[in-house]
């Protein structure tokens, strides 16, 4: 654990971590020798890169070609005024890395698409939904599939959001749940209001089940999906 030691030298760091017995220091470790794609750093993806990070996942990869917009400072946590119109994933990974020195934190400046997912997705163990259209998630489906690797779901609007984790043990695929492919992806997306808080819970929740997968700890969300109305606080957990 590069800067930690071999024997977890510096536990400080995540010594709340390490002594819940479900982690210790394997937990810990295994965090450190995982490694994770983000794909997208807008509201969902700043709360997932930024637990993630504190966590001490090892190597996190982030993917995204949007630049900060005033507009998005309302939600996306990453991200200040005085780099509006700078690319988001080059100031993500430097508000990262300026979070966590010793992770490795590597930044794509370019879109998720047929031609780069295989290549973008490969290196790391699994990967983590922070976009925004379902021809994207179909993309990051299809590629985790033919990888072997789990993904794990996230989608807000408004008030509400859902969680569920996809290809987990041989668990069921996005394509699953949403078969209409076609009809889906020709969706483009549009411009809706969202509560501030509402990406950063949900974007919580999947760094949550992230955590449990590497850790092995606790019930994933496989074959499940988590649905919250921030409004209400109604929930639910549906077996899929």
């Amino acid at each position: 654990m590069e800067g930690l030691g071999p024997d977890l030298r510096l536990t400080e760091r995540y010594a709340r971590q390490i002594m819940l017995p479900e982690v210790g220091e394997e937990g810990q470790r295994r965090l450190d020798e995982a490694s994770v794609l983000v794909a997208g750093v807008g509201g969902l993806g700043s709360a997932v890169s930024l637990y993630l990070t504190a966590a001490g996942i090892g190597r996190i990869g982030l993917v995204d070609d949007d630049r900060v917009s005033l507009s998005n400072l309302q939600r996306q946590v990453l991200y200040t005024e005085a780099e509006v119109g700078e690319c988001k994933a080059l100031c993500a990974r430097r508000r990262l890395q300026a979070l966590s020195p010793h992770t490795r934190i590597d930044a794509w400046a370019e879109r998720l698409t047929p031609e780069n997912a295989g290549r973008l997705v490969a290196p790391y163990d699994l990967v983590v939904d922070g976009c925004d259209n379902f021809a994207t998630r179909y993309l990051i489906d299809e590629v985790c599939h033919r990888q072997g690797k789990p993904y794990v779901y996230g989608s807000i609007g408004e008030f509400h959001g859902q969680v569920s984790v996809f290809g987990y043990r041989g668990g069921m695929r996005y394509r699953d749940l949403f078969p209409e492919r076609e009809e889906l992806s020709a969706v483009r997306p549009k411009v809706q209001g969202v509560l501030g808080t509402t990406p950063g819970f949900i974007g919580c929740l999947e760094a949550s089940e992230v955590l449990k997968i590497v850790t092995g700890i606790g019930n994933v969300l496989r074959n499940r999906l988590f649905t919250i109305d921030l409004l209400t606080m109604e929930s639910r957990t549906i077996d899929l």
